[in-house]
């Protein structure tokens, strides 16, 4: 049932109660007390099948209130005496207007209470922590809060101790999250995010870091976990978000309201070529030249616009890829440019095996050695060479040239989109290939960046993180 989502992982002793203060929902370590949970199913909880000594005082400060707070009380045990024990208890409203009644209880064992009473030791530590920390026992209760934490939440520190771990969680999946957090690998620390209450009900999202504890013997008995806020950085995180979603429609809007009037230009400028290239003398044949040289640079740009609008949105399909061969592709599409500028490509003959999405690679490697070749400049022997490598957690690729450099004042801001050095001659770039390499490369957990001095040519490496 939807209330008891998340709780039925994070806690072991729970029962819901219906309006009636019948049980309707009872967890697996509660109802084994009993025989199982069919014993107990449509019998109230208040009574002596699970608390027989209920003390009328608790009874009237949840009907007044709808809240019990780690109150101590003997719970039932089918074939042994009654076990000490404590319960938290919330009422929450349903859609018919009665009040279901959620409680946790909480029964500690002798070796728990004496390693979290160890923990003493290090209280003052903790206590000066300007991140907010807090010790959890096994039946996932709250046993120490530093003044941090307080501050954090709006509560008082002695309003958060004994209090179940569930009460400062606002959403299901959260509990469900944090419940599977807690059953992982003891010898690792885990980073989760998560949505906490406040007192006063303002949002808070938190990246809490847990470490498990154990004891000796390896038995677990809780956890400890080191709580940060980052309100205002998922705040900012959303509204970037937010912003990169409209700009991605704008360029969508502008590119397609652009496509239709190019479309006309090119088309017009054929036709006249075609229909009337007899009637126009040689300069106005160079004009329509330069009309339709000016239309494909446009529908150039308007296609990278869209492609590094495109670049994650979604997590690159990363496989093995051999690098070798979509070299070769593209040096055989850049031959007639190769060729007339009289420039030598050399590509690695055994590079190592790539894993990253194949389109991203041709696009870094295609963008890359465009870029050099319209940024060669004058020089002897012009040549470019591919070299790809592996190193300790992450894949490199780099293209280096012999050409003209770039002046370190240039190597950053030349991954902006638009932004591009002096225009070359035959210069055939956009001004956003480089931008789109820079966006590939942290798509792919890695970065770009250039090597260079004038005149010594450049170096532009970017990185995958290894999948």
């Amino acid at each position: 049932m939807p209330i008891v989502q998340g709780l039925a992982g994070l806690h072991e002793w729970v029962l819901v109660a219906d309006p009636e203060d019948r049980i309707v929902w009872v967890s697996d370590a509660l109802a084994s007390m009993w025989g199982g949970g069919h014993s107990l199913k449509g019998k109230p909880w208040l009574g002596e099948r699970v608390l027989p000594d209920f003390p009328d005082r608790l009874r009237e400060t949840l009907e007044n209130t709808g809240l019990l707070g780690n109150e101590p009380v003997l719970l039932q045990n089918r074939d042994e005496a009654p076990l000490k024990a404590t319960v938290s208890a919330a009422q929450i409203c349903s859609g018919s207007g009665g009040a279901y009644t959620v409680a946790i209880f909480r029964v500690g064992q002798p070796e728990e209470r004496e390693l979290h009473a160890q923990l003493g030791y290090s209280k003052a530590i903790l206590d000066s922590a300007p991140e907010g920390v807090v010790v959890i026992d096994r039946s996932r209760f709250i046993t120490y809060a530093n003044p941090a934490m307080a501050t954090l939440t709006g509560y008082r520190i002695d309003e958060i101790v004994d209090r179940p771990l569930s009460a400062f969680i606002n959403d299901q999946l959260d509990q469900t999250q944090l419940s599977e957090v807690l059953s992982e690998d003891p010898e690792r620390t885990h980073s989760v995010d998560l949505e906490l209450r406040r007192r006063d009900d303002a949002p808070l999202s938190a990246n809490v870091s847990i470490k498990l504890l154990a004891l000796p013997d390896g038995s677990q008995v809780g956890a400890v976990a080191y709580v940060r806020d980052v309100t205002e950085i998922r705040r900012f995180q959303r509204e970037l978000e937010r912003k990169n979603a409209e700009l991605e429609h704008t360029v969508h809007a502008v590119s397609h309201d652009l496509r239709s009037p190019l479309v006309a230009i090119l088309g017009f400028s054929r036709l006249l070529r075609e229909d009337y290239g007899d009637a126009i003398d040689e300069k106005g044949l160079r004009f329509v030249s330069r009309i339709e040289e000016a239309g494909r640079t446009m529908e150039g740009l308007i296609h990278d616009l869209l492609e590094l609008a495109r670049i994650g949105k979604t997590d690159p399909m990363r496989v093995p890829v051999d690098p070798r061969q979509v070299l070769q592709q593209i040096q055989a599409e850049m031959k007639p440019r190769l060729d007339e500028i009289g420039i030598r490509l050399r590509i690695p003959v055994d590079p190592p095996i790539l894993y990253c999405d194949r389109t991203h690679l041709y696009q870094v490697l295609g963008n890359l050695i465009g870029n050099a070749l319209d940024h060669m400049g004058a020089c002897d022997s012009p040549e470019i060479s591919v070299e790809i490598s592996e190193e300790p957690g992450l894949q490199r690729i780099c293209v280096r040239d012999n050409g003209a450099g770039i002046a370190a004042e240039h190597h950053e801001r030349i991954f902006e989109i638009f932004h591009s050095l002096s225009p070359c001659k035959g210069n055939h770039g956009t001004g956003i290939g480089l931008a789109v390499v820079s966006k590939i490369a942290a798509a792919h957990g890695g970065r770009a960046w250039v090597e260079s001095e004038p005149g010594k040519g450049a170096a532009f490496h970017v990185s995958f993180a290894k999948a």
